[in-house]
């Protein structure tokens, strides 16, 4: 039986060697020519095989838009920031301080109900709640966009500089650790009452000290990515410093930083909101969210005109709660690492 199973072994082996050798002979005796089929070369396939549609703000905002709740807060609070602009060159508008009376016995208008000619009512000297309403969150929303822009620069700059620039780092820190144990409300109280009161003292005031956290932030952000591998490559290749903090590591930290603008604008309404509350805001002739509260505080326990508190309550929520709802929202959309 052995010796069976090795006769057919070896006739099988000089069977395949014998072919082999047979398929080698015909090549050797065959061209190049036909040994060879040349590819032709397509530049636009070439180009294709290369080509990714990737991009990063359209996965984002593909990301974003697929959180229903956050899109109609977005489309909320962005007819919100619309209408109040366009309010003033609406027809039938009121001025906000003009202190409407009585045509026939011309006494002030004081606390009437919402109604068809007053649909806020009016509050207790005469003034129509729905046009202070809407200019009072014109200018918080001008005074949060303008804190959170200030914010933004100021904070970014100094965090990448700080993280960055080794060298900068001590005199960073100790500017850091002064600023820091000061209280932001004792700042705010100050200026406001040192200063004239008005929506800049306001703007400057908040963004004192407010750039601190943002500093902060971005800068431990950037002592964590500062030595990984391809920013120690770009550095090795000469990239100038500021095209590797705006190509290398502004770009990563773009879902924190919106994040935080984002929460940085109710974070400066609320801000305005207490200033004014406790009397050391805008001026009289400038309505905010703040000073309406606080009027509608006064007269709270009078259930025929607690609706002047609860209007610019309501609108005050509406605001605070959608941008905190877009920015976290938007942050997590603009993380790359929720792409695919």
């Amino acid at each position: 039986m052995a010796s069976i199973k090795d006769k057919l072994s070896k006739n099988l082996e000089d069977g395949i060697a014998g072919q082999m050798k047979k398929e080698a002979d015909t090549l050797a005796g065959m061209s190049e020519e036909e040994l060879f089929t040349y590819a032709d070369y397509d530049e636009k396939e070439g180009e294709k095989s290369g080509y990714s549609n990737y991009s990063y703000w359209g996965s984002t905002f593909r990301m974003f838009l697929k959180n229903k709740g956050a899109v109609c807060m977005l489309v909320i609070m962005v007819a919100i920031v619309v209408f109040t602009i366009l309010q003033p060159y609406l027809p039938g508008q009121m001025d906000p301080n003009l202190v409407n009376t009585d045509p026939d016995r011309f006494v002030p208008l004081r606390n009437v109900p919402p109604g068809e000619t007053f649909w806020f009512g009016t509050n207790s000297i005469g003034q129509d709640l729905w046009a202070r309403i809407w200019t009072g969150t014109r200018t918080s929303l001008f005074i949060g966009f303008a804190v959170a822009m200030v914010e933004a620069v100021v904070g970014i700059t100094v965090g990448v500089l700080w993280g960055y620039m080794r060298r900068l780092d001590f005199l960073f820190t100790e500017i850091y650790n002064v600023l820091d144990n000061i209280p932001h409300t004792i700042i705010l109280i100050l200026i406001a009452y040192i200063l004239t009161p008005s929506v800049k003292t306001l703007i400057f005031a908040m963004s004192l000290t407010g750039w601190i956290g943002m500093a902060r932030f971005i800068r431990n952000q950037i002592l964590i990515i500062r030595d990984r591998d391809y920013n120690l490559a770009s550095r090795c290749l000469g990239t100038p410093t500021y095209r590797l903090v705006l190509k290398n590591l502004l770009p990563y930290l773009v879902s924190v930083i919106m994040l935080r603008m984002a929460l940085s604008i109710p974070a400066a309404i609320g801000s305005e909101v207490f200033i004014t509350y406790i009397g050391l805001g805008l001026p009289a002739a400038t309505p905010g969210l703040g000073r309406l509260i606080e009027e509608g505080r006064v007269v709270m326990m009078n259930a025929a005109q607690r609706y002047q508190l609860i209007y610019p309550t309501v609108i005050l929520s509406i605001v605070t709660i959608s941008f905190y709802i877009v920015g976290n929202a938007f942050s997590d959309a603009a993380d790359p690492k929720n792409h695919r």
